[in-house]
């Protein structure tokens, strides 16, 4: 019989997986998903969610609160993490995601907006040091699992703030950054972008093959998500230790999107010994909303044009409340079809070894999938990959085993 706890966790965990900012139907379908499924099998997935290291490769707190400051060692209003909700959900090591606009590249600032986002981690780290500690190693992560803390290790999203200075990876490695995403949305002096139809070095540039050199040598892991196919390829042929994809998902899924993987390359990244963090964002989940978000997307660009505005963000809530009432409501992706990315890399690489959790929490906007609306959903998750048969032993592995062994073969690499 369950306890009255574990229908307080329960129910805690349905209403926080609707997310305050997800509409009626999605909040109805997410309590039914919850109510349905046998308390029995809730319980173990919450008791494998609290006793597992749970490592989320990509969460974009740092450039949520770094313009507008916002406590998360407490309950918030906004943003899909926080202390309460994280030990709700049994996250144990997000890794912050240290994110500078492409735009900035030009402007000679991503330096210094790196500098800043890192400055927030340790500021949020010294709010509540009961609660939150800074991480550099896997063992860090072990120690302060140990220890009840949360783990706070940085990745840093795009590579720009390296500025075109090599000596400029080992800084930010000492800076605490323990993985360079090699671009975001545009190209940059080290790779080609996926999204920007500029392939200007026909994958990396010259600087970039030192850069990913250097990482390697360093011990710092090479993040492949957000680059060119030729990036990817390239960075497979040269470099000496596993990498790993921290927020991206099957472009089975999304045909033809370059920013999801390929299956050959999700292959081929296995066979380098690196691993796949599955992005939760329903556009990188399902080929409904990835055409839906497309088109609202291009009919704003057409509205700013038309009307000669510059866009802001309460102009586009506006314009999205206007677009969904004659084009119907966003097409959230559902939990089952989150599991299905998770599916077809254990079907395409032949075990559990290659994948793992980048979810992109509070950086896909109000795009999340039902069920997994924020960080207290993992034991939803955990749920769901139970209910499709996983071993205990391959769920561990996806919540956080996959990639503490990869960082480890990094740095054992090294130089």
């Amino acid at each position: 019989m369950p306890t009255r706890l574990t229908i307080l966790l329960l129910s805690t965990l349905a209403l926080y997986a609707c997310g305050p900012q997800s509409n009626q139907a999605a909040t109805a379908q997410s309590a039914a998903e919850t109510a349905d499924a046998p308390v029995d099998l809730m319980a173990r997935a919450i008791e494998i969610a609290h006793s597992a290291i749970i490592v989320d490769s990509h969460i974009d707190v740092p450039y949520r609160i770094a313009d507008k400051w916002e406590d998360v060692s407490v309950a918030t209003e906004g943003g899909n993490f926080d202390y309460p909700r994280a030990v709700a959900g049994g996250l144990n090591a997000p890794f912050m995601s240290i994110y500078t606009p492409a735009s900035l590249e030009a402007e000679g600032t991503s330096k210094a907006r790196a500098e800043e986002l890192i400055a927030v981690v340790e500021r949020i780290v010294a709010t509540a040091p009961d609660k939150f500690a800074l991480a550099r190693t896997p063992d860090d992560v072990q120690a302060q699992f140990a220890a009840g803390l949360i783990s706070l290790p940085m990745g840093m999203e795009n590579g720009s703030p390296i500025a075109g200075d090599l000596a400029n990876v080992e800084y930010f490695f000492d800076r605490g950054i323990r993985y360079i995403t090699l671009a975001h949305s545009l190209s940059n002096i080290i790779s080609d972008s996926s999204y920007d139809e500029n392939k200007a070095h026909g994958g990396l540039s010259a600087f970039g093959v030192q850069v990913v050199k250097e990482m390697n040598r360093l011990g710092m892991i090479v993040d492949i998500s957000h680059v060119s196919d030729d990036a990817f390829w390239q960075v497979m042929e040269i470099a000496t230790a596993p990498a790993i994809a921290s927020h991206s998902s099957a472009r089975y899924f999304t045909e033809g999107w370059e920013r999801n993987m390929s299956d050959d390359m999700i292959k081929r990244l296995a066979e380098n010994g690196g691993v796949i963090m599955i992005n939760y964002g329903s556009a990188f989940i399902s080929q409904e909303a990835h055409d839906y978000g497309n088109d609202r997307g291009e009919a704003w660009d057409a509205y700013l044009e038309e009307t000669g505005q510059e866009g802001n963000d309460e102009l586009r809530a506006r314009f999205d409340e206007q677009y969904a009432a004659g084009h119907g409501p966003y097409p959230y992706a559902t939990l089952s079809q989150t599991l299905d990315h998770f599916d077809h890399v254990v079907e395409l690489t032949g075990s559990a070894d290659h994948v793992g959790i980048g979810t992109d929490y509070d950086g896909v906007g109000d795009s999340l999938p039902i069920g997994l609306k924020d960080v207290s959903s993992y034991p939803n998750l955990v749920h769901g990959l139970l209910q499709r048969g996983y071993s205990e032993q391959d769920i561990r592995k996806i919540l956080g085993g996959n990639l503490l062994r990869v960082w480890r073969a990094i740095e054992a690499a090294a130089d």
